[in-house]
């Protein structure tokens, strides 16, 4: 709202000339009506009444158009408020349209980093499928490799344990023949010999054992010199020619025994088997 006075009646200098025009006019008629002899005629009466009436149009026009003049303030008021607020509003309009514009831009950085996103896992997807194609081909010439060497390794196994069976056997048949030559100081020499032989071949699983005259043919322990199948249940072995191996735990070689006196030359000590158990390695091979 403006400054200005709200009505005409706050300046009084405007209402003084109406008031005296007011007084002037009923002194007017006041005046006619005194001087005019009486009773007065009718022309007195009007021109009194026209005076009364122009000081009562003085006195009250003032009011009449301050009225007026408070009523148009008022909506001219009204309308400066009406004007205010509707800047308000195109203020309110240029704000919603920025922020709409930035939201738009927002919606397109965040679209453009949406695709980046998807873009890098892309890209991230592929090389992690080139790494496990790598990983895979380098995985199995890994295995190859091992397994290559594995195999060496098995290979050397069953050499060197060929190696230590011709060896024991070797030891085997040198002590059975000094027990043939009665010699006691001979045999306790050769067995001293063949025990220690035994007890270091024993500490990587290789272990030797020949059962004693008399004791019961077992098949899975013992195999027949002669070749026989036919053993009965409760024969006896009388000689062992060849002592038998376990190695780790599982049946490398059955022992190679006699059930009867020989009646000629004996065979050949068997080889060691060529398939043992899983944990096993292989073995071809004959002892002397």
């Amino acid at each position: 709202m403006s400054d200005r006075p709200a009505t005409r009646l706050a300046r009084w200098q405007s209402l003084l000339p109406f008031l005296i025009g007011a007084a002037m006019l009923d002194y007017f008629a006041w005046w006619v009506v005194e001087k005019s002899d009486h009773p007065i005629n009718i022309w007195i009466g009007v021109l009194a009444l026209v005076s009364v009436a122009g000081a009562a149009w003085c006195s009250v026009y003032p009011f009449v158009t301050d009225a007026e003049t408070g009523a148009k303030l008022e909506e001219l008021d009204k309308l400066q408020s009406a004007a205010h607020q509707i800047q308000n509003l195109e203020k309110v309009a240029n704000q919603v349209t920025i922020a709409t514009s930035q939201w738009q831009n927002v919606q397109e950085h965040n679209t453009k980093a949406i695709e980046s996103a998807k873009q890098v896992s892309e890209e991230m997807t592929q090389e992690a499928i080139r790494f496990a194609d790598f990983m895979k081909k380098a995985s199995d010439s890994e295995k190859a490799t091992l397994r290559l060497e594995v195999d060496k390794l098995k290979r050397t196994e069953a050499d060197w344990l060929q190696v230590v069976v011709r060896v024991l056997d070797h030891v085997y048949a040198l002590n059975r023949a000094g027990k043939h030559t009665g010699q006691q100081n001979l045999i306790e020499q050769l067995a001293h010999f063949q025990n220690a032989c035994r007890d270091a071949t024993r500490r990587i699983g290789l272990v030797a054992f020949a059962p004693a005259a008399g004791d019961t043919f077992e098949p899975g322990q013992h195999q027949t010199a002669d070749g026989r199948k036919d053993v009965p249940d409760d024969a006896k072995i009388f000689e062992t020619v060849a002592t038998g191996y376990t190695f780790q735990g599982q049946m490398l070689r059955p022992a190679l025994v006699l059930l009867d006196p020989p009646k000629g030359p004996l065979p050949a000590q068997p080889a060691v088997a060529t398939a043992p158990p899983a944990n096993a390695p292989a073995e071809d091979g004959s002892a002397s």
